[in-house]
């Protein structure tokens, strides 16, 4: 194979016989991002995905623009996610729910609020520094709004106010929470920031309408891989396919992008690493009774205890996102382990195992979900009569390294040609991609036009939201999760339609 591929200005292999080729295993939101990335560079992509579409693991609802749910991660952690999810924006341009997110402390939790206050200068500022450098970066609006507190007192004059049918500023969106989330319970300031709805389906949609139109990139469907035998200047990927045949693939070089399961490919290639693996599930509701429109509330509280955070992600037509922190909610008893020196592969339990492909008994999706329900309905009366909606939204997510508090993880490199992109949070995916390709450039395999680390994909930026939106209620009735997951929130938004026009 040759071992280096020119790109033209336009960022286009030159035309080769023998093209460099990276063969990419899992079809995650990782590698799927590598797989977009690398086509549209021009680079050669086998991407190998064991079920049957694109981007189906753990659960995705929330950009993370900042790490503003997480009290206890760096401040530098907190940068780097903003950075990521403002390109994740550009990225997936058709995938985002562009509503705000409420940071409340509740009184009964030990924090205050006034410790969330000098990182939201900080992010505005260095948001406001990323505008200036690219005025493409002000996906998240204006960096002056990028964050509102409100006060007891405007939170008791918001609820006189009536409920907007489609709210646009950060006022109007706290309205709904002025009236219906009891004043009492909080310490204020509330927070409103700009931290947007991340849709796991469009998000999908995105990504294979993207890599369909791409000659770069062939999609190995219900290939399953098995093996990794290094070989000379690359590796031989051995995979199982649905009649049980092994068939095999010379690549130039492996981008590990296996999820939770990382670690099994770590081991088929004889290479130690220290990770947490953890598995949660995120729960459906449906409100069939909720007035107005909601943004995403957050309730602070300490992660594992009976108080643990409270999250609820407002979907169309009534349908909600729930995350309760604790140990009988998201979370799990011996959900959280870690590999050893015996293997990469932290040892999750079959149980776990098994629900991350799906295997949910029914009584433990009523009984996780309504739990859920009653833990958000503390802080919100009226959510008492949601009712169980689905079936939940879970998977397993991998934490590199000895912490587990870890949020901004992207690639990790073993020798020239092997690298794992090790995400914990989606929006880490771009800037994992862009690593590796500095890396092939390093390696004088491939020279890379000026801008290529844009955060813009020609792939995606050509895509209308219609066809992401078509091609996402399709995944939604494919895995069985409602429609109304596939469409953008806030939905009917006039306002929306007047700005396309204009």
């Amino acid at each position: 194979m040759k071992d280096r591929v020119d790109l033209c200005a336009e960022g286009r292999a030159l035309a080769s016989d023998n093209t460099f080729t990276v063969g990419i295993v899992g079809g995650g939101v990782a590698g799927s991002t590598a797989a977009l990335k690398l086509a549209d560079m021009g680079i050669q992509a086998l991407l190998f995905e064991a079920g049957e579409s694109l981007v189906s693991g753990p659960p995705i609802c929330h950009l993370h623009a900042g790490g503003n749910l997480y009290r206890e991660i760096s401040e530098q952690q907190c940068i780097a996610l903003l950075e990521q999810s403002i390109a994740t924006v550009r990225a997936y341009p058709h995938s985002i729910n562009r509503r705000p997110t409420v940071i409340a402390v509740p009184v009964s939790d030990p924090g205050e609020p006034e410790t969330l206050l000098n990182r939201l200068d900080v992010l505005t500022e260095h948001y406001r520094l990323l505008v200036k450098q690219d005025p493409n970066n002000a996906v998240l609006g204006a960096p002056s709004d990028y964050y509102t507190l409100f006060s007891r007192e405007d939170m008791e004059r918001l609820a006189s106010l009536p409920l907007p049918a489609f709210p646009q500023t950060p006022e109007e969106w706290m309205i709904p929470v002025a009236h219906y989330m009891p004043h009492d319970s909080f310490k204020y300031p509330l927070v409103v920031v700009q931290e947007y709805g991340l849709s796991v389906f469009r998000l999908a949609a995105t990504a294979a309408l993207g890599l369909e139109q791409s000659a770069h990139c062939e999609i190995k469907f219900g290939h399953k891989v098995t093996n990794l035998i290094p070989v000379q200047d690359g590796w031989l990927i051995e995979a199982a396919v649905d009649n049980g045949e092994v068939v095999s693939f010379r690549v130039d070089f492996v981008i590990n992008a296996a999820g939770f399961r990382t670690g099994k490919l770590d081991d088929m290639a004889s290479l130690p690493r220290r990770r947490w693996v953890e598995y949660k599930a995120a729960y459906i509701a449906h409100w069939p009774s909720q007035p107005g429109q909601w943004p995403e509330v957050i309730v602070h509280g300490e992660r594992g205890t009976p108080q643990g955070m409270a999250q609820l992600t407002p979907y169309p037509q009534g349908f909600i996102q729930l995350h309760g922190m604790t140990q009988d909610i998201t979370l799990f008893d011996g959900g959280l382990v870690k590999s050893d020196a015996s293997s990469a592969f932290p040892p999750l339990p079959e149980s776990m195992v098994v629900k991350a492909d799906g295997g949910w008994a029914w009584s433990e999706v009523r009984e996780r979900t309504e739990r859920a329900i009653a833990h958000v309905s503390r802080w919100l009366p009226a959510f008492e009569q949601a009712e169980v909606g689905g079936k939940p939204l879970c998977g397993a997510q991998q934490i590199p390294g000895d912490d587990p508090s870890l949020r901004a993880a992207d690639a990790s490199f073993e020798g020239e040609r092997y690298a794992r992109i090790e995400l914990v949070k989606a929006s880490s995916a771009l800037q994992a991609a862009n690593r590796i390709l500095a890396h092939f450039e390093k390696q004088g395999w491939v020279t890379l036009p000026e801008g290529w680390d844009s955060a813009s994909l020609s792939l995606t930026a050509s895509l209308t939201e219609n066809n992401v939106v078509e091609k996402a209620k399709q995944l939604t009735a494919l895995r069985g999760y409602p429609e109304a997951f596939a469409i953008p929130f806030p939905e009917n938004n006039p306002l929306k339609k007047q700005q396309a026009v204009s």
